[in-house]
């Protein structure tokens, strides 16, 4: 224990002799530490919001979509075969048992016009059970009934942006609105949400009964996708089983026919961006990592020139009864001191970084117990390798040459 606080103390006398190259020489640590700390926090961070902005739409949500079709051996992409209709809804209604909520979607969009103003945005076609299964909430109003759904009334409920845009602070509810020159009265605002996992803004949106968007906005039988919400996230896949079966049957589909459906579900989705996440924190990592490296290539340069310049010292070391262990020790010891340094100034500089991000930005990067351990060990490490060569140097001078060197 006296050995090794005898070590330190001759490391950092060393160090402190002098300073300003000692701190340039870490500086490259410092950076290095701080730049693996704040990219792994930052990918870390994306990867904590695009899982909670995906989880914010429904963890047993499954999407029923149109399938590809292929033209001349050329695939037309996904969605470019579509048999989706409101008889798909109804059968699913019907037979499925492992499912609580069902919604057709219609895609439409257009101008919207109301309270004085205009506003180009998406607009809806879904059923009352929309709601429950992407998790929005209303603020004011009601939603539209399954009578109004029958009826293909002219009803509409607001994103909030599409409410504020039209009517500013006032609750519109009641109002009347043109969308594409076809009236409708506006019966709910719905809370704000924010955006989505992929930037856009889920309260720039009108929703309106499916069969009055399909048949008096956007025409044609076909409706653009099935939301769905099964009975529990646990049953998620067997209801995606179930749904492939009715929709087979619904669609007369024989055995060995491909499916001209595809159906999607959020275990997926969240799945596909923790992977994507993951790599894109470890390309992150990986980038910042090189400052490290970078860092350590100084440090050997600097003991390199250490070595040279405290030859005479070394000589005199070894002529006095020093063994080559003990120069390796102490030059190995300066190495891993500043090394230790640069990583808890470094440390100290995410924080301070990351802080700022938080304070003055949307972002969060989140910075994990385990991530500053790897970046001081990786700080080690570092240390060590780099400082080896010239510790290993110093270690090997005979000590006649050493003391004859000027």
């Amino acid at each position: 224990m006296l050995r090794i606080q005898n070590l330190l103390k001759a490391a950092f006398k060393s160090i402190l002799k002098n300073k300003l190259r000692s701190i340039l020489t870490a500086l490259g640590i410092i950076i290095g530490v701080a730049s693996v700390i704040v990219m792994i926090a930052i990918g870390k961070g994306a990867s904590a919001r695009i899982q909670a902005q995906i989880t914010s739409l429904g963890t047993d949500m499954l999407m029923i979509r149109p399938s590809f079709s292929i033209r001349g051996g050329v695939s037309m992409g996904a969605g470019s075969f579509n048999r989706l209709t409101f008889d798909d809804v109804e059968k699913i209604k019907e037979q499925a048992t492992l499912i609580k909520a069902i919604s057709p979607m219609v895609r439409s969009g257009g101008q919207v016009i109301g309270g004085g103003k205009n506003w180009n945005t998406s607009i809806n076609g879904v059923s009352s059970e929309y709601l429950y299964i992407r998790n929005y909430e209303l603020q004011s109003g009601e939603m539209f009934t399954e009578r109004d759904e029958r009826a293909s009334k002219k009803v509409a409920v607001l994103g909030k942006t599409v409410a504020k845009e039209l009517f500013g602070d006032a609750d519109p509810v009641g109002e009347q609105i043109r969308i594409n020159k076809t009236p409708f009265t506006v019966i709910g605002v719905l809370k704000e949400k924010g955006q989505s996992g992929m930037g856009g803004d889920q309260d720039d949106i009108v929703l309106a009964p499916a069969k009055t968007v399909l048949y008096r906005l956007k025409g044609g039988q076909f409706i653009d996708m099935i939301y769905v919400s099964a009975i529990s996230k646990d049953q998620i896949y067997a209801a995606q089983t179930e749904l492939t079966m009715i929709m087979r049957a619904s669609h007369r589909l024989q055995e060995g026919e491909d499916n001209d459906f595809d159906i999607r579900n959020q275990a997926d989705i969240i799945d596909m961006a923790s992977s994507t996440s993951k790599t894109l924190t470890i390309l992150l990592g990986s980038i910042a990592a090189v400052s490290l490296i970078v860092g350590g290539i100084g440090i050997m340069n600097i003991m390199l020139v250490s070595v040279t310049e405290r030859t005479r010292e070394i000589g005199i070391r070894l002529a006095v009864g020093a063994r080559s262990s003990d120069i390796l020790t102490q030059f190995l010891s300066e190495s891993i001191v500043l090394s230790f340094i640069g990583g808890i100034i470094g440390t100290l500089l995410a924080f301070v970084v990351t802080y700022v991000m938080r304070k003055f930005t949307t972002f969060t990067p989140q910075i994990y117990p385990a991530t500053v351990v790897l970046a001081f060990s990786f700080a080690a490490i570092v240390g060590v390798f780099f400082g080896f060569y010239p510790a290993r140097k110093a270690a090997l001078l005979n000590p006649i040459e050493a003391l004859r060197y000027e």
